[in-house]
């Protein structure tokens, strides 16, 4: 299954074993501006962001995006990535943590293990693509 990176992220190496594949640098950097916010956004400028984002994901070979980003836009981008047959996925990990003794201090590290995918929550229509975990 391969699994198209829309985040602001780069691919852990274990979400790449587990299919993720990144965007090409041009539309990373456009797929970031969009996912940025630095003003009070409108309903308006949120959709059209999300359908920006769906259209830039449609022209890939894949029928799964791993989606993240501020949570008002998430909504809007599943709508519009399963209107372009794209199945939403958000990326699910466990933290875990770790104590190290540097110079007589404990420094307490955490690491996000990724397990998996759960899918998005909003479909348009649940035939269009019923995704493989």
């Amino acid at each position: 299954m391969l699994v198209l990176n829309l985040t602001q992220h780069t691919a852990s190496a274990e979400q790449l074993e587990d299919g993720v594949v990144e965007l090409t640098e041009k539309d990373r950097i456009t797929v970031k501006k969009l996912l940025t916010f630095n003003t009070l956004p409108t309903q308006q400028d949120v959709t059209n962001r999300a359908k920006a984002i769906a259209s830039i994901a449609n022209t890939y070979a894949v029928y799964f995006a791993m989606i993240g980003g501020a949570p008002y836009l998430m909504a809007e981008l599943e709508i519009a990535l399963w209107n372009t047959n794209l199945t939403p996925l958000y990326a699910f990990s466990k933290r875990v943590s770790s104590e190290k003794i540097v110079n007589g201090k404990t420094i307490k590290v955490n690491e996000f293990k990724h397990l998996g995918f759960v899918p998005g929550s909003i479909s348009i229509d649940k035939t269009v693509a019923t995704p493989v975990l």
